[in-house]
């Protein structure tokens, strides 16, 4: 490895290191990350019979389901855990060459273990649904480091015992899962942020700049000669946006039913640009009969809000060139790709790919706008008190020209005493990338 970039691999609930015989076999370190679903892993070894792995730590165990696994990345001092999982399973390729047969570990992170046991039966009286999930989570505490991270719903029902005592469908995953997709929400596990702790994130899918969390380099590509990824594509299908409606019984004088369409722009998810496409197909929403109004309405925002990405991106890029790790489930800046493309997007998925001198990353990108702009809603609270108004921003402006002393506008171009490049508008460079 380069001296800037140090992996780390810590096996077992002890969290000890890796033998210095594990980690030399080593030759690629695979971590998928995805806002939705559950995190993996794959580690590849070199191996021949002979080796320590094949003839000692393979047969001990030492690489059995359901081990604990901590992959960390220290770049320039600054320590990530990418992935704290479990083993799931074993792939060995033989060889007839010395040394080339390989064996694979793959896994997936901490979440796996809630979807072993099913608890179908287990009552929750008076009990809503974030305390059931909250005392869900405490017996993984101890473990695994789960630390809940619980957003209440605005919708919070409370069940009087009177009338219906809840009790667990499924698994631990399946039942925190289906309590999430009740109210429109998400759940998912973070490794990190330090060794041996994951995030437990229960709560709507965030696709906006969180205000007290530092947003990530820019992607640059063909951006005044300071280009810091490899490859980047977007691509835009106009068919693809629906405009949802949701049917609802009309009058008895009048028993036809009415659609109401629903929006596909909340304060959680708001436009990242200026140009939001007209949807060219119109559907209605199915699957709410079972659900109460107010969670069928929570349902639908959800699910139009998430069939509104319609501009995608994918590229790969260089750590070291890049100048840090790309997170998922975040918002970054593009920039190079011309107005259209230009802007904020949100990460959808990364996979990092880690070999010797190597450190690697494919991602993708997804939002619900065209043109660069003032997408992102930064101020929250000015969008739930007045969306009007914060709408209003995306709307094109136009440039007015400048006034001079006397209240008389002045010509285009630059003003007296201001420097010309100023006036055309020039960007500023990227911090030097290595």
């Amino acid at each position: 490895m380069p001296s800037e970039i140090t992996l780390g691999l810590l096996v077992g609930m002890a969290k000890h290191p890796a033998p210095q015989q594990v980690m030399e076999s080593l030759t690629q370190v695979q971590v998928s990350i995805a806002a939705k679903g559950k995190s993996g892993f794959d580690l590849s070894f070199a191996v021949s019979k002979s080796s320590p792995i094949m003839t000692d730590l393979l047969p001990s165990g030492y690489f059995d389901p359901p081990t604990r696994i901590i992959i960390t990345v220290t770049i320039r001092g600054d320590k990530t855990v990418l992935m704290d999982g479990v083993i799931t399973a074993q792939e060995m390729v033989p060889s007839d060459e010395a040394g080339k047969s390989v064996l694979s570990i793959k896994g997936q992170d901490v979440s796996q273990m809630m979807e072993l046991i099913d608890l179908s039966g287990l009552p929750f009286p008076c009990m809503p649904a974030e305390a059931r999930i909250a005392l869900i989570l405490a017996k993984y505490i101890p473990l695994y480091g789960i630390v809940p991270l619980i957003i209440p719903s605005v919708l919070l029902d409370v069940p009087s015992p009177t009338d219906e005592i809840p009790t667990q469908e499924g698994t631990d995953l399946e039942y925190v899962e289906s309590l999430a997709h009740k109210v429109g929400y998400t759940f998912f596990i973070q490794a990190g942020p330090v060794v041996g702790a994951n995030l437990a994130y229960w709560g709507p899918m965030l696709r906006t700049q969180i205000p007290f969390l530092p947003p990530p380099d820019p992607i640059a590509i063909d951006w005044d000669g300071r280009s810091n990824v490899e490859s980047l594509q977007f691509g835009f299908d106009g068919t693809q946006k629906t405009l949802w409606v949701v049917l609802i019984e009309g009058s008895t004088m009048l028993p036809i039913p009415i659609p109401i369409p629903v929006p596909d722009v909340t304060p959680l998810s708001p436009p990242l640009g200026r140009k939001s496409p007209l949807p060219l197909k119109i559907a209605p929403m199915t699957g709410l009969a079972g659900y109460k109004p107010w969670q069928a309405a929570v349902i639908a925002l959800g699910k139009a809000a998430e069939s509104a990405n319609i501009v995608h991106g994918q590229g790969t890029l260089d750590v070291l060139r890049y100048g840090g790790i790309l997170p998922a489930r975040t918002i970054v800046e593009v920039r190079g790709a011309g107005i259209t493309y230009d802007g904020q997007y949100f990460v959808e998925s990364c996979t990092h790919t880690i070999k010797p001198g190597s450190y690697k990353q494919s991602f993708n990108l997804t939002r619900n706008a065209l043109n660069a702009g003032t997408g992102l809603a930064s101020n929250l609270l000015g969008y739930v008190t007045s969306p009007a108004a914060a709408l209003s921003a995306f709307a094109p402006t136009q440039a007015q020209a400048p006034v001079g002393p006397s209240g008389v506008p002045l010509p285009p171009g630059p003003t007296l005493g201001q420097d010309p490049t100023a006036a055309q508008g020039r960007t500023v460079p990227l911090a030097a990338t290595v």
